[in-house]
């Protein structure tokens, strides 16, 4: 028997789901130009340090800070097709697979959480997040590039051979992974995407709403 997802549960999966849009969403942007929208990137890459928050509205503080993710959220699931996409939905589902397996590998578990708690200690020291870049893919390579599956991200030969934009790249693929454990804290899975798409974007749609009516 199905039972709807209640409202709250709708809208923290909306949110998480959109965090993981937006990561992607950069990487895409990093991996096409070399240059990402800053104040999503800062959002996305702060979420990698807050390690109490249980939703992804805990994490975000204010869906403004997703903003960039609920855009691509909506269009998504608007059934608009446009190739541009097909890219960050492979993405997406590249990112779902590796932080499930992640999930069952607890010593990999224990080493990103525990090189990323030094991280947050060099940012309280006053790092800048995009400085942090660096590390943040060196944890990335040393855990989740260990897997025989990969994510494969298509862009420009010169961007994705740029040194600091690779370290973007992983450092956002990482903050994606983040947003995964979001989605499946809200009881996201691959049929809640199937069942609640109309609801997930009438939600996203609704969201991006109240934002600019702010």
């Amino acid at each position: 028997m199905f039972f709807p997802a209640p409202p709250e549960q709708l809208r923290q999966q909306t949110l998480a789901l959109a965090a993981l849009l937006q990561a992607v969403t950069l990487v895409d942007q990093l991996a096409r130009s070399g240059q990402a929208d800053p104040q999503a990137m800062d959002a996305s890459m702060a979420s990698l340090f807050d390690f109490s928050g249980q939703t992804a509205e805990q994490v975000f503080n204010s869906p403004q800070s997703l903003e960039l993710g609920l855009r691509a959220l909506r269009d998504l699931l608007s059934g608009n097709d446009y190739g541009e996409r097909q890219a960050i939905t492979r993405y997406c589902m590249g990112v779902l697979f590796l932080q499930n397996k992640l999930r069952r590998d607890k010593d990999a578990s224990s080493i990103l959480r525990n090189r990323l708690e030094h991280c947050a200690k060099q940012r309280e020291f006053g790092s800048e997040l995009t400085g942090l870049a660096s590390a943040l893919a060196d944890i990335y390579q040393d855990t989740l590039s260990k897997y025989r599956f990969r994510i494969k991200v298509s862009g420009s030969a010169q961007q994705l051979q740029n040194p600091e934009t690779a370290a973007r790249v992983r450092s956002l693929l990482l903050a994606a992974i983040r947003a995964a454990y979001l989605w499946r804290a809200a009881g996201g899975n691959r049929l809640n995407l199937l069942l609640y798409r109309n609801r997930l974007f009438t939600e996203a749609r609704q969201l991006l709403s109240a934002e600019i009516q702010h």
